[in-house]
């Protein structure tokens, strides 16, 4: 893709400069790098910027995660976005904006993450375990990054073991040399990733000294556990979740937790009513909000999620929801979600990483990886489901196992942003009666977006697009 989209921040202003009658032309990049980079306090800036950047509405602002959701079968999109209704009908064309801005944001953190990566080892008078710290928050949201970018851009690992085409890896610093980088295979990708996040949990501290919403060892770990899961390296995924598990998390005693950062939150990005993902009306709680409560009313519950509570009445988790007037017209009465209550000012803090997500991750990673019916994952479904006000289970066999964590995982993380990927992970069809939605089909992932495609010449198109 062509650098100046890749990198909006980056690309090239000038500043005139009276000297000896004559312009002096400075690009703005250097003047930045020269005052941010040149302190503590505002190298500091620059970290804090990534973060800014990954609160917005294509990265962590609720519209990969909607997106996410209803592929799957979670979420009934009915709002009026047209760029959205297409990717719900496996229609979408590649000038599709949203799809477009979403890659855009990706590659803007990115951006932001490789210009701290390169520079602040060389800040002055900055501490050597700050600068340390400050690298692996980088490193942390620029695998973040990468991995939400690939997995929507490019089919799972189980298509083809990670042999077909990823995203492009942009890596260094932009010092003004405009390149074309190709896309790399998922695996490629994949490893970048793995080495961007082990070298984090390497220099990260279990709490940050800044409070919460800043990336921490346990973070990164949780993330590592997350990439193994996608690729089934259940191994692997068993220790990155025992190191996450084993820092300073518990999980909650019941569903009070959301927007409140308690023990339950591994990674949140922090919102406010002033400061959050929200751009014109999405956002989180627009989305997921019926419109009495100044939602859009966009995102109810699907039936089938309906009934996958209801098939065991008494679960907690189902009464997580309020009903009001979708967007499908006058007298419409739906339920939604009420995990992201305050489609007012859209204040909820962004759910990136819960410790239910990771022990989910290592029970379902521990049945896959035992003959019989792994105790240890069966104790920890059995967990949650108390906590949801369930019975206990015993499976008798290992698939048996292995259905109780997916369910789990499915009511537990409901409109977080994971069914599309658990569904597409087990080969399952996206939707039914949809040739499109078949696992392993053209429109289950997005499109290269037609306008990088026409900066970039390396850039391959996804097939079918």
């Amino acid at each position: 893709m062509k650098i100046r989209y890749i990198i909006a921040i980056s690309a090239l202003t000038f500043s005139l400069v009276s000297c000896e009658d004559k312009l002096a032309l400075t690009p703005e990049q250097d003047l930045t790098e020269k005052v941010i980079f040149n302190s503590p306090s505002t190298a500091k800036s620059a970290v804090l910027g990534i973060y800014s950047t990954a609160q917005g509405l294509e990265f962590y602002g609720g519209m990969p995660q909607l997106i996410e959701e209803y592929l799957g079968d979670n979420v009934d999109f009915v709002g009026s976005f047209p760029t959205l209704q297409e990717i719900r009908d496996f229609t979408t064309i590649t000038s599709n904006v949203s799809i477009r801005d979403i890659w855009q944001v990706h590659y803007r953190v990115i951006t932001r993450a490789n210009k701290v990566i390169a520079q602040v080892p060389n800040v002055p008078n900055m501490e050597t375990g700050d600068k340390d710290m400050y690298v692996g928050e980088a490193k942390f949201l620029r695998a973040l990054a990468y991995l939400q970018l690939v997995n929507q851009f490019a089919q799972p690992y189980q298509v083809s073991q990670g042999s077909n085409l990823g995203v492009p890896l942009v890596l260094e610093d932009f010092t003004g040399e405009v390149t074309y980088p190709a896309r790399a295979t998922v695996n490629e990708v994949h490893a970048q990733i793995k080495k961007d996040l082990t070298e984090a949990a390497a220099v990260l501290p279990p709490t940050h000294p800044d409070g919460v919403g800043r990336a921490t060892k346990g973070a990164a770990n949780a993330l590592l556990a997350r990439l193994a899961l996608y690729r089934e390296e259940w191994p692997a995924a068993i220790t990155a979740a025992r190191a996450a598990i084993a820092g300073p998390y518990a999980r909650a005693t019941d569903y009070s937790f959301y927007d409140k950062n308690t023990s339950e939150d591994v990674f949140t990005i922090q919102n406010s009513a002033t400061d959050n993902g929200r751009t014109g009306s999405g956002g989180w709680a627009s989305f997921y909000s019926p419109t009495e409560v100044s939602g859009r009313g966009d995102g109810p519950f699907s039936a089938s999620l309906l009934a996958a509570y209801a098939a065991e009445p008494g679960d907690k988790r189902a009464a997580l929801k309020r009903r009001g007037t979708s967007a499908e017209g006058q007298g419409s009465i739906r339920d939604f979600t009420n995990k992201f209550p305050d489609a007012t000012t859209n204040a909820d803090n962004s759910p990136v990483i819960r410790i239910t997500e990771v022990y989910l991750t290592l029970a379902e990673a521990l049945a896959q990886s035992s003959a019989i019916p792994s105790a240890e994952a069966i104790t920890i479904v059995n967990q949650l489901r108390n906590r949801a006000g369930l019975l206990p289970v015993a499976p008798l066999t290992k698939q048996a196992t292995i259905d109780a964590v997916l369910l789990e995982r499915r009511k537990e993380l409901a409109f977080e942003g994971f069914r599309r990927m658990d569904m597409l992970r087990y080969k399952q069809n996206l939707r039914a009666g949809n040739p499109n939605a078949a696992f392993g089909g053209a429109r289950t992932i997005l499109p290269i977006p037609q306008r990088e495609r026409d900066n970039n010449p390396s850039l391959e198109p996804n097939p079918g697009f």
